[in-house]
């Protein structure tokens, strides 16, 4: 676990540089949880009380639509950040489901108790703001306008630039979802890239 802890504490001080006492905060809420491979984490229609730190592994997030359809709204690696955002800081009911894919470590965050600590040290609310700007300004906006903007082969290899093995871990119907194509797009993609 200290393997992971000490991700978890380059990770965050990617984004801002909090100080050690604010950390050792952080590290009295924490939890750390194991995951199976298909474990649902959050359902659709719950309320999320936690952020998630993924340690080790691979989920999806994903929402249904009426006829049962199925939509990824992400895929989360190591040491990214998961979880419901609004869910949890609106107190409504999460719009998709989170889910792991691999077997996967997660290091679990009570919202509640999170935000206290945010409203209370000045450093861990540089963090936050500093990763929601990353995460729900900047990288949002960049990967609504590739959709618009660039065609799937090129989508397709960006996201295999940011997570070179993607496609040996996670199943192509999600990374086709992710991108916003059907499976046989996406292996009509990949079938011309090995043959260029």
């Amino acid at each position: 676990m200290k393997e992971h802890l000490s991700s978890f504490k380059t990770t965050l001080f990617g984004y801002y540089p909090v100080s050690e006492a604010s950390f050792a905060l952080l590290e009295e809420i924490i939890q750390f949880r194991e995951l199976k491979r298909d474990e649902v984490l959050l359902q659709e229609g719950e309320v999320a009380r936690n952020v998630h730190f993924l340690c080790k592994g691979a989920m999806i997030a994903f929402f249904s639509d009426e006829t049962g359809s199925t939509y990824n709204k992400n895929i989360f690696l190591e040491n990214q950040f998961a979880g419901s955002t609004v869910s949890a800081l609106l107190g409504v009911p999460s719009q998709f489901t989170l889910q792991a894919i691999e077997d996967s470590t997660i290091i679990t965050i009570n919202y509640k108790k999170y935000k206290a600590l945010i409203y209370a040290h000045e450093d861990l609310k540089n963090f936050y703001i500093a990763y929601l700007e990353r995460n729900w300004i900047i990288d949002k906006e960049q990967r609504e306008i590739s959709i618009v903007m660039e065609n799937a082969t090129t989508r397709y290899l960006k996201l295999l630039k940011a997570h070179p093995s993607i496609d040996q871990r996670i199943p192509l119907q999600h990374i086709a979802s992710h991108l916003g194509i059907t499976p046989t797009q996406l292996s009509r993609i990949r079938k011309e890239l090995k043959e260029k």
